[in-house]
């Protein structure tokens, strides 16, 4: 009897805490949802407007002095992007500043729509995290359930923005620390990310469909060796080009910093050598988002799933555009960008190796991004989320050797180690990869929390004693 009296306790304290989670998270989805689908609408009337306007792209050096300059006037205290929520998820306390929705809604538009190489995942996260943190102004949670509101916030934007919910709730649970997944706040973030998803399709929102063939089977086995092996290798390739986005794009933000005092104007010089660079190469395939152009015979993701689809080198531009615009000071997301890299690069491994050109391509889609954001298991949810769950023994495979090949580096330098990837010349527990990246062994949870530090898209800032 006792234990019957124990386990209904158990089911009705499940049953609350439940309730309290969709009572809470349903408004915060909605209205991430609602932002979601307006900012997709604000990225394609941006990206289709410069196409009709080649002009705007002399202006790029100016967009780029005015988001330096709203930044500096509103944005100081949100200046580290997607490292404040991640740092904000780890150690609550600071609070994240609800400006940070608008700031990053409007200077990401605002560089699509004068041409910068930046993506759309930033701004997704860090409006999903920032709207969460406004909600918490209403419910006034505790830090423990602050961490999950926030996460929820994170998966809600994410799963919105790219029309992939299980990858965005598996993606805020998995970005914490490398090599850990965060279960606690499971529920909470799985709802998020499906209703805010379901929002933004109420609003019409669309994404962009991609197709990979179905991978036949070898005779009664579940897949061909040969090609498996195919794929390791592709995962190798995958893999270093996410360690080379990552260190090129952290050492150009260096550069800039160190060699440009005043931040207002790194994004003018970034601006001209954009400009400088399109000409220097006759094209315009590195702008942007690159999901489709306007012009026949470009160079994009959706060409790179078909044999031919891409240039040879389409994948090392795309990765100098990129790095050279969120270096300087740019806003927007590196996610597109290593979407672009990933199935360019895809398609000339296929090429190289003899095989399919759509299957590779999605790998790469999907692989060079959890190497760079170390969401292996995220990403491969991405994969059978967009391309099928026929490809998944292959979008497996090369999503966790591209992230075992990119050692303990990522996009996030506020990503702790959670399970080191390697042996003795792993880092500790606990250290966080800005540590690492600086040459430091020894960390902690602690000293991981400290500083809101270096981003992709923004220079060291303080945590904000308290939001405003």
């Amino acid at each position: 009897m006792m234990r019957i009296r124990s386990s209904l306790r158990e089911q009705v304290a499940v049953a609350r805490y439940l309730a309290r989670w969709l009572l809470m998270l349903t408004p915060v989805a909605f209205v991430v949802g609602t932002a979601s689908a307006a900012f997709l609408w604000s990225l394609k009337w941006a990206t289709e407007t410069r196409w009709e306007h080649g002009w705007l792209l002399f202006l790029l050096p100016a967009a780029g002095l005015l988001s330096a300059a709203a930044y500096h006037r509103f944005g100081r205290a949100v200046e580290g992007g997607n490292n404040l929520i991640v740092d904000e998820i780890h150690t609550p306390g600071g609070g994240i500043p609800p400006r940070i929705t608008p700031l990053i809604f409007g200077t990401t538009v605002l560089a699509h729509l004068f041409g910068a190489s930046v993506g759309r995942e930033g701004t997704a996260v860090q409006m999903g995290g920032g709207i969460a943190s406004a909600f918490d102004r209403v419910f006034r949670v505790g830090p423990e359930d602050l961490r999950t509101l926030l996460m929820a916030g994170v998966a809600a934007g994410f799963g919105a923005v790219f029309g992939t919910p299980l990858a965005g709730a598996v993606f805020a649970m998995e970005v914490l620390a490398v090599g850990r997944m965060e279960y606690g706040a499971l529920i909470p973030v799985l709802y998020a990310a499906l209703a805010a998803d379901f929002t933004a399709a109420a609003w019409d929102a669309h994404h962009t469909a991609y197709h990979v063939s179905i991978v036949a089977r070898d005779g009664s086995l579940p897949f061909s060796a040969l090609l498996m092996g195919k794929v390791a290798l592709g995962g190798v390739a995958f893999g270093l080009a996410a360690l080379f986005f990552t260190e090129l794009t952290h050492g150009l933000g260096q550069v800039f910093r160190r060699s440009i005092k005043n931040p207002l104007f790194r994004p003018v010089v970034g601006g001209a050598l954009t400009i400088a660079l399109v000409y220097l190469l006759g094209t315009r395939d590195y702008l942007g988002l690159g999901v489709t152009s306007p012009e026949a015979g470009a160079t994009t993701i959706v060409s790179s799933f078909e044999r031919g689809g891409a240039d040879p080198f389409s994948w090392w531009w795309k990765i100098a555009f990129t790095a050279l615009a969120l270096g300087s000071g740019f806003k927007g997301g590196e996610v597109t960008p290593l979407f672009f890299i990933g199935a360019t690069l895809g398609n000339r491994v296929a090429a190289l190796l003899d095989g399919p050109a759509d299957l590779f391509a999605g790998m790469g889609f999907v692989a060079v991004f959890g190497a760079a954001a170390n969401t292996p298991l995220a990403c491969t949810i991405m994969g059978i989320e967009l391309f099928g769950g026929n490809a998944a023994p292959y979008l497996a495979l090369a999503c966790f050797v591209a992230y075992l090949v990119s050692g303990h580096r990522g996009i996030y330098l506020s990503q702790r180690i959670g399970t080191p990837k390697t042996g003795d010349l792993s880092p500790a527990i606990g250290t966080t990869l800005r540590e690492v990246r600086d040459g430091g062994r020894a960390g902690s949870a602690a000293s991981g929390a400290a500083g809101n530090g270096e981003s992709t898209d923004a220079p060291a800032t303080e945590r904000p004693a308290k939001a405003d």
